[in-house]
């Protein structure tokens, strides 16, 4: 099954996981944590919080009231997830490995665009629905460490 990035949830999920790939170095794992939280705010913005303010009355952007776990998976298990996330109606965001070999972003959409999906290597999936949903999906995924 293919998943559309222009297909926004019209519902907003109440469940959302990052699972990273288990091989991927701190580094790299916490740049690709980033890039898909970043695009989860972008696809979904009604969940970020009110804005917070301190005691002095600096006021800070809002956060997002859920958690978000951060889990861990090997390949194979990361291009499950996309399939089976897509199949039953999950909001599904990739970050494939070409991703973080450039820093062109034409040259990315284009290295991704001679690829099937069973052919890209993700470093990382967002899956944002329903929370029983989301949490079959990746019930048997540990934290990311």
């Amino acid at each position: 099954m293919s998943v559309s990035p222009a297909i926004i949830a019209t519902q907003l999920p109440d469940r959302i996981v990052i699972v990273l790939n288990q091989h991927l170095p701190a580094g790299k794992a916490a740049n690709a944590a980033a890039v898909l939280a970043m695009t989860l705010g972008q696809r979904h913005p009604d969940l970020i919080g009110e804005p917070l303010q301190d005691a002095d009355g600096q006021r800070y952007p809002g956060l997002i009231p859920l958690g978000i776990s951060v889990l861990s998976a090997a390949d194979e298990d990361l291009k499950l997830l996309l399939r089976q996330g897509a199949e039953r109606g999950c909001d599904i965001t990739i970050f494939p490995v070409d991703g973080q070999q450039t820093t062109n972003y034409a040259d990315f959409r284009q290295a991704v665009a001679t690829q099937s999906e069973q052919q890209l290597q993700l470093l990382g999936i967002a899956v944002a629905g329903e929370k029983k949903t989301v949490r079959k999906l990746v019930a048997s995924l540990k934290l990311f460490a």
